[in-house]
């Protein structure tokens, strides 16, 4: 069974006055925020909807359960003490193993709102009816037989960031870093974190209680991580052709750094030397000269970032390697894919193998929003005239390779035979925009159907010409 904290909503007290007013600032962001990967509303509290998003947040990243909320993100006044704790325990019973969470209830002038918390889980959970689900931006969805092995495999592998660092202390871990992370988080939401710097530490995992940094705090947070963990760093090399060899055909590159310290300081320190090196072409536009990079800051950066978040840290002896040659850039992350991620979900489905690192990053303002970042890699490489990223997946390694050419085929004239007519209409307008909405096609083809066309773009995407990106109104569709 897991744990429950109460909170009432009557009169407030001076002694809890500052984790009410934390409670209420958390539950305005999350409610500006919108469901998503780790945010469910569910009006009504009801067992097996309860149980469904429990499991499927627990198999994920974790997430927030918003009970008395609607889909639009208004707070419905009508929950009760009873009802929320009898539903609770009847999706509780529903899970197997049973999944942990805590909850605590706040009342906001618009009502009451419970939040339920569900931790990210080292175990694999199934429903009582025997299904396995796993979060998908807004849904919980079923994983296929080979996702759930792959899924199974990868949480009994354990929790190697949450683990403590032997021989280490308090001492290790810089203050300056730690004060500009608390900045930037008070910064995002509005309101410092609560309780002393070491119960913050414990309670986002950097730290134990006994006061030992853990692997994902020394990686954030500590003085020099490498004398703890020599794999962490990064290698940054520039070879001057288009192979691992020098200009006379013999081994060599024209540079080599290593970059160590704490993760923030890394990526920034990494972002620097690639864009030292980046090649930047002018663009004349009309009467106004433009630069642009010989790669889009935002892939870059993402490459980057997703490499350093996503890595496994219990492979000694290799590093995060960054190559940089004259036709492509290659970031090169040890470690296989993670949890039921595979080369075909990538763009639709997300798992962190290490979310204490990944929420430390997201706080310090690195990671925009959970799940979208390989999105938008894609978007905006094909923006920029280039060809899609290519992604390499290996037992032990995870390749993401960025292409600096910008000459590509006509997609409508490789693809045409294929295509009807509003099909090709579609591709030629995704030729000259990058993208379409299904309101777009509705303007291209106002005659036909809304639900012909609806087809007619998911038809596209299942031959694998287009790729679907964002949620119900959000959606929109780029070539693959």
């Amino acid at each position: 069974m897991g744990v429950q904290r109460y909170f009432g909503t009557g009169r407030i007290g001076i002694d809890n006055l500052d984790s009410f007013i934390d409670n209420t600032a958390m539950l305005e962001q999350l409610l500006k925020r919108g469901p998503g990967q780790t945010v469910a509303f569910i009006p009504k509290p009801e067992a097996t909807l309860l149980a469904e998003t429990m499991v499927a947040f627990a198999n994920a990243d974790g997430g927030t359960i918003l009970l008395g909320v609607d889909e639009q993100g208004q707070v419905i006044d009508y929950l009760t003490d009873n009802n929320v704790e009898g539903e609770l325990v009847r999706a509780m019973v529903m899970c197997r193993p049973p999944v942990v969470t805590e909850w605590e209830q706040s009342e906001l002038p618009a009502g009451v709102v419970v939040a339920l918390k569900v931790a990210r889980s080292p175990e694999l959970h199934a429903l009582a009816d025997g299904r396995v689900l796993i979060r998908q931006g807004q849904e919980n969805r079923p994983p296929s037989g080979e996702v759930i092995r792959h899924l199974a495999a990868t949480k009994s592998s354990g929790d190697f960031e949450g683990e403590a660092i032997a021989g280490a202390t308090l001492v290790d871990l810089d203050k300056r870093t730690i004060d500009e992370y608390l900045k930037l988080r008070t910064e995002r939401e509005g309101h410092p974190p609560r309780g002393n710097l070491q119960e913050h530490l414990v309670d986002i995992g950097a730290m134990l209680e006994d006061g030992t940094p853990t692997v994902a705090g020394l990686l954030l947070f500590g003085k020099t991580p490498q004398v703890f963990l020599p794999q962490s760093g990064i290698i940054f090399v520039k070879f001057m052709g288009k192979e691992a060899r020098g200009r006379d055909g013999l081994a060599g590159y024209g540079r080599r750094v290593e970059v160590d310290g704490p993760l923030a300081r890394m990526i920034e320190r990494a972002w620097s030397l690639i864009r030292e090196e980046m090649r930047v072409e002018a663009v004349v536009s009309g009467l106004k000269r433009q630069e642009m990079p010989e790669y889009p800051s935002f892939a870059v950066r993402e490459a980057l970032v997703n490499a350093v978040c996503h890595r496994d840290y219990r492979l000694t002896g290799r590093k995060v390697e960054i190559r940089m040659y004259d036709d492509r850039l290659e970031v090169i992350s040890p470690g296989g894919l993670p949890g039921y991620i595979t080369l075909d979900n990538i763009v639709e489905e997300h798992f962190s193998r290490n979310p204490r690192v990944v929420a430390g990053l997201f706080q310090w303002g690195y990671i925009e929003e959970l799940g979208l970042g390989i999105d938008r890699m894609i978007e905006e490489m094909l923006e920029s005239g280039h060809t899609a990223p290519d992604f390499e997946a290996k037992p032990y390694s995870f390749t993401v390779r960025l292409h600096n050419t910008r000459e590509r085929a006509p997609a409508v004239q490789r693809w045409a035979p294929n295509m009807n007519e509003r099909q090709i209409r579609a591709m030629n307008f995704i030729e000259q925009s990058g993208r379409i909405t299904n309101r777009d096609y509705r303007q291209l083809c106002p005659e036909v159907n809304p639900e012909t066309l609806r087809l007619d773009l998911v038809d596209l995407v299942d031959k694998g010409l287009l790729l679907k990106i964002g949620d119900k109104k959000g959606t929109y569709y780029i070539l693959k």
